[in-house]
């Protein structure tokens, strides 16, 4: 079942799509802190075409973020593939890295998403909201397990209510999630 095409949604209204989405779960990654919580992205679209991503998570009390840009794998198709591009590490960006990020499930009121890619070594379900209803999260495990995920591996992500505001945050200016996260901390 793994090596099963992934299928993708098709005509994302990328207007509708853009502002703040909260991760509600995800496969543990090395771009990631073992402890973050409150981890969200934010999407805004460049007069360009492409969008600007901000993806953010509090470790240790302190807000850690990455910056990037996203861009579609192939203009002229009506898929959701889209590439994302940061520079890592983030407080001293030059060296690029790109990954994959497909939309595999967007409910029509743009509420909540599967995004997954074509290896399957990473998985994310968002929300508009930091919390989900366990019946729509679970459909959404049924849909990435059709995708072929093996989702035991996909992890809750600890989101606090209300959510923190940027401001008010200290900020890890150091990158020192960014290092303990290239460390499996």
């Amino acid at each position: 079942m793994a090596n099963k095409e992934m299928e993708v949604v098709k005509g994302v209204d990328l207007q509708r799509y853009m502002g703040r989405w909260y991760e509600i779960a995800s496969f543990p990654s090395r771009f990631q802190p073992k402890d973050g919580i409150n981890t969200r992205a934010t999407y805004k679209l460049n007069e360009d075409g492409t969008i600007n991503v901000l993806n953010e998570t509090w470790s240790g009390g302190k807000r850690g973020y990455i910056e990037g840009t996203a861009y579609k794998a192939d203009p002229k198709s009506d898929e959701a593939k889209l590439k994302v591009k940061f520079y890592v590490p983030p407080f001293l960006p030059i060296i690029p890295v790109t990954g994959d990020y497909w939309v595999l499930y967007l409910d029509d009121d743009y509420r909540y998403a599967l995004i997954g890619q074509p290896s399957r070594r990473y998985l994310w379900i968002l929300s508009r909201q930091n919390h989900l209803d366990e019946e729509i999260y679970n459909q959404l495990l049924e849909k990435a397990k059709e995708e072929g995920y093996d989702v035991s591996k996909l992890k809750k992500t600890t989101q606090t209510d209300p959510a923190p505001e940027t401001d008010d945050a200290p900020a890890d200016s150091k990158g020192v999630w960014w290092w303990k996260s290239m460390f499996g901390k």
